[in-house]
């Protein structure tokens, strides 16, 4: 594209570019558009096929491979073979698919392959076993070349061989029922460690499918709608909804999408609002934890294992759908005071049905957040937070002074992002400076200076390493109680890692500031306490570094420039001398270097 732009030669796009950048859809269009002119192309023809296969459109495959394959010759019936037995297998025409895969070369990957799930099919597990081993030496060679290039270079091939132990772990699945929850957890697993490739994924999928239905392992098949959705593969996510929900929405848009399935019917929201259907996936969305989730939630007690686990999952899916709610919300309507009682209420009720969440907790927080930023930018009356937050139903609701914003909105930030922080299994600095910032800002008053003191106590000390730059930039704070809690902090840290602190701690020892570096002294004077050899030490190698790095005629070039200006300029005999005994004990303490001893000739 680069090219064409910028280039006087007028390049026109192939199809099979598209294709190289997995642009199906482009790719297609591009074919149709080509076949339109020359309808007896067969290299069109397979282009076709290929992105049909690549988006998932079985019926639409399936219908041109029969449409054609009786009218081409031998030669294009074995490139069309794998592309054509792929659709009849997706469709399950196993009748089909034999015809195809009879014309797939035995002495290929792809012909032993589908030769192995046809007798799987057939319960001829002897024959396919026989199947999979040709598969797997045809392989080794390959693989074997591929994996000392690179890993990349390797890994379809490393695909293919998985897919050949499960087809042995499916011959397992039909013949030892016991082995059936352990093979399908697997499965799962090994899914998570593959690359997030939508074809990849889904020729994975089509093995399991032959002891599995959708419905059946409806969490895989949930992940991968969602990595299509994620790729922009909207047809594809589309269709695998559909086929989960056993019904198309969009048949009856005026109907609520079905919810025998809720975890389904919220992936099909999430596919609504990703294909631009925003306001009706929010509607949907609203009613669907309205009407269906809400009285689905049974209250607690004795209740049996398989009614607790639905209860569960039930709570868990109504923390999601409110925390989307609140997301949609911010991104449609923005975040303005009318909009902010409103989100915080979707993502306080989050937290409520999910308390150990660490995506509940980051986005109450985030919220709250986002809240301070904006009435601290604008001039705008603050709105009471909401009831159910931190006022009693019915509570009056009358617009509040700035100040208001650390009660209504502060407080429940640094809660929130505290819980957060502790909950979280990753990096937690982005969440942590945005604390950071809370502190530093409204550290100082006595609410969010309580939150701070009880929050430091359910947080590891490690997490605070990250952030050591930003916690010595403020030791020498103006705001007493900022201050305090930074030095007992820093105190802290430095009992279990004193290495972390040492050096920006001596850097800001040496500091023009003298609250700054009255502030490192002292807690340069508590790190003492406990490590004295390393305090010391670093300490010496601090004052080399400056010896060996600003040498006695600059230290007097400057003085000397300064204490003249001080004299002559201002007439100042007090800063003179102040700035030139310092120069002159230094002196008095004698020379240990060859070039101290120079200058002192």
């Amino acid at each position: 594209m680069y090219a064409k732009r910028n280039s006087k030669v007028d390049y026109k796009v192939q199809q099979r570019w598209y294709e190289k950048l997995h642009e199906w859809e482009n790719a297609l269009n591009a074919y149709d558009k080509k076949h339109a002119t020359h309808p007896d192309d067969h290299e069109i023809l397979l282009g076709r096929m290929r992105c049909l296969e690549a988006l998932g459109k079985w019926g639409e495959l399936h219908n041109l491979a029969c449409e054609k394959w009786s009218a081409v010759s031998d030669d294009v019936r074995h490139k069309m073979a794998r592309t054509a037995a792929s659709a009849a297998w997706g469709l399950g025409e196993w009748l089909g698919m034999e015809e195809y895969t009879i014309m797939i070369q035995r002495d290929t990957f792809e012909g032993a392959f589908f030769r192995a799930v046809l007798q799987i099919h057939k319960n001829q597990f002897v024959r396919a076993q026989s199947c999979i081993d040709n598969a797997r030496d045809m392989l080794d060679t390959e693989l074997t070349a591929m994996v000392g290039e690179s890993y990349n270079r390797a890994y379809n091939a490393m695909v293919n061989v998985q897919m050949l132990s499960e087809l042995e772990e499916v011959i397992q699945y039909k013949l030892v029922s016991e082995r059936r929850e352990a093979i399908k957890s697997a499965w799962w697993n090994r899914l998570q460690g593959c690359q997030a490739n939508v074809e990849e994924w889904h020729r994975i999928l089509q093995v399991h499918s032959l002891v599995l239905t959708p419905q059946e392992d409806m969490k895989t098949w949930l992940k991968y709608a969602s990595l299509c959705r994620k790729s922009g593969q909207l047809g594809l996510s589309q269709q695998t909804l559909v086929t989960l929900l056993e019904a198309d929405p969009y048949l009856n848009q005026d109907k609520p999408i079905p919810s025998t399935y809720p975890m389904v019917t919220f992936a099909f929201m999430k596919h609504m609002w990703k294909s631009g259907q925003r306001q009706e996936a929010f509607k949907h969305l609203q009613y669907f934890v309205r009407t269906t989730l809400l009285p689905q939630v049974l209250p607690p007690g004795d209740l049996d294992d398989e009614s607790e686990k639905k209860r569960n999952e039930t709570i868990n899916l109504l923390a999601k759908c409110h925390m989307k709610l609140g997301e949609w919300m911010t991104i449609t309507e923005g975040v303005n005071s009318n909009t902010i009682p409103h989100i915080l209420q979707y993502h306080a009720t989050a937290t409520k049905y999910a308390d150990k969440s660490y995506k509940a907790w980051h986005s109450w927080a985030l919220m709250n957040y986002e809240s301070v930023l904006y009435y601290k930018n604008s001039d705008t009356p603050i709105a009471p937070p909401t009831p159910a937050v931190s006022s009693p139903p019915g509570s009056p609701r009358k617009p509040q002074p700035l100040d208001a914003t650390v009660h209504n909105y502060t407080v429940p930030a640094v809660k929130g992002f505290f819980h957060s922080i502790s909950l979280s299994r990753g990096n937690s600095l982005q969440d942590t400076l945005r604390l950071l910032t809370l502190w530093f800002d409204f550290g100082h008053y006595d609410d969010v200076h309580k939150a701070l003191v009880d929050g430091l106590k359910t947080i590891h000390i490690d997490n605070w390493l990250q952030v050591i730059p930003q916690l010595i930039a403020r030791i020498d704070t103006p705001r007493q109680m900022v201050g305090r809690l930074i030095h007992q902090l820093l105190s802290d840290v430095g009992k279990q890692h004193p290495q972390a602190l040492i050096y920006p701690l001596t850097v800001a020892s040496k500091s023009a500031s003298a609250d700054r570096r009255n502030a490192a002294e002292q807690i340069l004077c508590n790190l003492r306490e406990h490590s004295l050899a390393l305090v010391e030490q670093a300490m010496m190698v601090s004052e080399e570094l400056i010896r060996v790095a600003i040498l006695w005629h600059e230290l007097w070039a400057e003085g000397l420039e300064e204490a003249s200006r001080l004299y002559f300029g201002e007439r100042n005999v007090k800063g003179m001398f102040a700035v030139l005994d310092p120069l002159h004990q230094i002196m008095e303490n004698g020379p240990q270097t060859l070039n101290e001893i120079s200058f002192q000739q």
